[in-house]
């Protein structure tokens, strides 16, 4: 028999004859190696899911125009579809278009937003509607309105609108302040104003005084009701007066979601388009981007000075999602060095006792002439041979332990990495080596004389 056939027969014996201890040395290189290919599967895995589970909670960016020219105000449909195109071609992307106009009821003074349903709903999971959403003839109102007016599910609520409500910068500033959303919270109140100026402000700019007076008393009252006809005081036309006229729509839903959304009046574009009669485009695009180089994207469309819109980063989302990203590696990293600690541990502690145990072995094979290399090495290769063996189990545990976390948390399945499966049996070998290197050194330093005598 060969030299190496000679040293695999005595390596394989002495594992079978002691098969208690390397089993416990097999499960620690297991639950070491599971642990750890489990945490790195969700490290790499959970950016993309937490951002993906992020952008179901509101817009990460706002995009919103810098001028108006003629009698369109805000951005048209093809400046929206080449804006969007050009989030979309950095990543994925959720996005809604936002139309703001002043309007009234019972004389007060409310801010309605023409949007498409499908598109809102699906960019903000988070609002929580009571009822439905809104439709042909039917708004979506904020909680804070129906509150204040005593509006529930199903009631009739007028709603007018003037055009002189629209046309002056005050009343359209209003309008972008409240009705943003969450690039309300990202801009400061001298940009709203230059913003809202050039959203709204231009709503009545292409049309000619006799076409905005005309507007202007078609819109005083649904019902034709001309300046002489309104209620006066002192003489004048008096908006302060109890105004009920408008057209009427009921309440489809109530939404409620502690922000600026809840004083807000939603409708769709066609019912807005039909209340003002005027058709115009939209003041606000928002989007949830999931691209990694958000900055990078805000950058790319304000250099397109043609393009005749601005955006800006939602920094309190972006902000978020970093933050709570980075906390969660932090804390898998964290985890892992402990596991770490604990696998070399408990290897550790296993081959010492198999050393322990052997001690008199060693000895007379050291008697007989054998050298300490020769003994390092077979315990290095018996270690080893529990690290792979412990890797591969524990790595085909932590897969199925990832694959569950995810389904269970994020509710989507999770690929296999064979790099990381390899890297992880490689490395389970090497941290059971590593972890023998203390009781194999002890083992080449046993004095045959020594355990001769006490036998």
């Amino acid at each position: 028999m060969t030299n190496t056939g000679m040293f695999f027969r005595m390596l394989f014996s002495a594992v079978f004859r002691r098969r208690s201890r390397a089993m416990m040395a097999v499960v620690a290189s297991l639950v070491g190696a599971a642990t750890l290919f489990c945490l790195a599967m969700i490290c790499i895995a959970v950016p993309q899911q937490m951002n993906e589970e992020m952008r179901a909670y509101g817009a990460n960016l706002i995009v919103t125009p810098t001028e108006s020219t003629g009698d369109k105000a805000g951005i048209d449909e093809s400046m929206v579809q080449h804006t969007t195109e050009m989030v979309k071609a950095k990543g994925s992307a959720k996005y809604a278009t936002y139309r703001y106009e002043n309007v009234r009821v019972n004389a007060s003074p409310y801010v309605m937003a023409g949007v498409d349903a499908a598109q809102v709903k699906n960019l903000n999971h988070h609002w929580v509607v009571d009822g439905k959403w809104p439709s042909s003839g039917k708004v979506l109102v904020g909680r804070d309105i129906a509150d204040a007016i005593g509006l529930k599910v199903g009631s009739a609520i007028t709603i007018g609108y003037r055009a002189s409500d629209n046309a002056s910068s005050t009343g359209t500033s209003a309008s972008s302040n409240e009705g943003t959303g969450s690039a309300n919270d990202e801009t400061s109140s001298s940009s709203s104003q230059n913003s809202s100026n050039d959203m709204q402000g231009m709503d009545m700019s292409g049309l000619s005084s006799s076409d905005q007076s005309s507007s202007s008393q078609t819109s005083n009252g649904q019902s034709g009701q001309s300046p002489s006809d309104q209620p006066t005081q002192d003489g004048r036309v008096s908006s302060d007066i109890m105004d009920t006229s408008g057209t009427e729509f009921r309440v489809a839903g109530i939404v409620d979601t502690g922000g600026s959304e809840d004083s807000i009046i939603y409708a769709t574009n066609a019912d807005v388009n039909k209340l003002t009669g005027v058709t115009r485009g939209v003041d606000v695009i928002e989007y949830s981007a999931g691209t990694s180089d958000l900055a990078g994207l805000v950058s790319s469309i304000n250099e397109m000075t043609s393009m005749h819109v601005k955006a800006q980063q939602v920094t309190k989302i972006t902000t978020s999602d970093t933050r709570i990203i980075t906390m969660l590696q932090t804390l898998f990293w964290i985890v892992s060095l402990v596991v770490l600690v604990l696998t070399l541990v408990g290897v550790g502690t296993t081959i010492s006792s198999i050393v322990s145990q052997r001690r008199n072995e060693i000895g007379l094979r050291k008697a007989l002439g054998a050298s300490s290399h020769a003994i390092g090495t077979e315990f290095y290769v018996e270690s080893a041979i529990y690290g792979l063996i412990g890797g591969l189990i524990g790595t085909a545990i932590g897969y199925g332990l990832a694959s569950w976390l995810c389904v269970a948390v994020f509710e989507r399945s999770i690929g296999f990495n064979w790099w990381l499966a390899l890297i992880s049996v490689v490395f389970s070998a090497l941290i059971a080596v590593v972890a023998s290197i203390p009781p194999v050194h002890r083992a080449t330093r046993i004095d045959p004389a020594v355990v001769l005598r006490e036998e």
